[in-house]
């Protein structure tokens, strides 16, 4: 126990700087830009599932890890969305989660950014054409930002996520 508690000591702190991201895909429009204006020192992210395979949750979670700690650029994880400033949906939309996103849109107070993560939520990748699918995300609810990927990279989302904040610190530049 002594032996290890000493190593680790000696070695002291081994994290540094998370990875750079790619370049978003799909540019982020002035309109969404606009609209996070009052979430550029703190944005609050409640993360909605509304049918996804769960690889998009993997890479939300590992924005909280000690690679990326989306913390220190003012992003939280909220879990409310009467708490939230925006929301993060992954996965295309079921026929069981439709109305639950619509609610949890409804509940997300005003201004609100509505993200959708993965080619899931942006086109139905590779559960389009499925009987229990109604469609991508914006046809249920509008969409300001959409990062592609299947799962995006927890360094594309963080850029993505600073590009919207215009907080260049957080994208490597």
């Amino acid at each position: 126990m002594f032996r290890i508690l000493k190593k680790s000591l000696q070695t002291g702190s081994v994290t540094g700087q998370h990875p750079v991201g790619a370049a978003p895909s799909e540019p982020i429009g002035p309109e969404a830009i606009e609209k996070a204006k009052p979430f550029r020192r703190s944005m609050t992210i409640r993360e909605v599932d509304t049918g996804s395979c769960n690889a998009c949750e993997m890479e939300m979670n590992a924005l909280a890890n000690p690679v990326y700690d989306v913390e220190r650029f003012g992003v939280h994880i909220a879990a409310s969305p009467r708490h939230a400033d925006a929301l993060v949906v992954t996965g295309p939309v079921t026929v069981n989660m439709e109305r639950a996103l619509k609610d949890v849109y409804k509940a997300t107070a005003d201004p609100k950014i509505v993200i959708a993560l993965g080619d899931c939520a942006v086109n139905c990748g590779m559960f389009k054409g499925s009987y229990a699918v109604t469609g991508p995300v914006d046809r249920h609810i509008p969409v300001d930002v959409r990062i592609s990927g299947c799962p995006p990279r927890p360094a594309e989302i963080l850029a993505v996520l600073a590009k919207l904040r215009q907080d260049e610190s957080a994208s490597g530049s």
